[in-house]
């Protein structure tokens, strides 16, 4: 028995695609609409300068407070680099950096010393990147109590960063 072949020449196939279309008509909007795109936000950085042409004068290096935070492996130390005094020294909280009472300082330090607004962290070399962006945020900002609301204010905007000169301290206790 022969079975015929029927030739494809007489019946034309007419892709029908309204329903795909449907579909992306519905679809994009919904996808456009619960889209989560990434937030970035900048934080101006400045690297400190060499050498500083103007020299400032006697009064003003009296009342200036040029602040550093240094970062360390079990501490944060805050210094005071005109006079080269440690205002402060904070010692870690188990494993992590003691990041609130840093805060707190800072805050009480903001009070004397209302018109700074520049702040150095200076790290390690092998600071993890996660203490050194929150040291960053720790020093930037801070919240009070404006007619019973709570605002964000400066802190210390101006952030240098640079690098921890050995940890001494570290060194001595190696030794001992």
């Amino acid at each position: 028995m022969r079975f015929r072949r029927r030739s494809s020449r007489d019946t034309e196939v007419e892709l029908n695609i309204t329903a795909f279309l449907n579909l992306m008509v519905v679809l994009i909007p919904f996808l456009l609409i619960n889209a989560v795109f990434a937030q970035v936000s900048i934080l101006q950085l400045n690297l400190p300068a060499i050498s500083d042409s103007s020299a400032p004068s006697e009064d003003d290096e009296k009342e200036k407070l040029v602040l550093e935070v240094l970062i360390y492996e079990n501490r944060y130390e805050v210094v005071d680099r005109t006079t080269s005094a440690v205002l402060k020294i904070v010692e870690n909280k188990g494993e992590e950096h003691d990041s609130a009472a840093l805060h707190n300082f800072l805050v009480d330090l903001k009070q004397k010393f209302p018109n700074e607004t520049a702040v150095t962290l200076l790290c390690e070399d092998d600071t993890p990147y996660r203490v050194m962006i929150k040291t960053m945020d720790v020093v930037r900002l801070y919240d009070t109590k404006v007619n019973g609301q709570s605002i964000k204010k400066e802190l210390f905007p101006n952030i240098n960063i640079g690098s921890a000169p050995s940890d001494q301290a570290a060194k001595a206790g190696g030794d001992a």
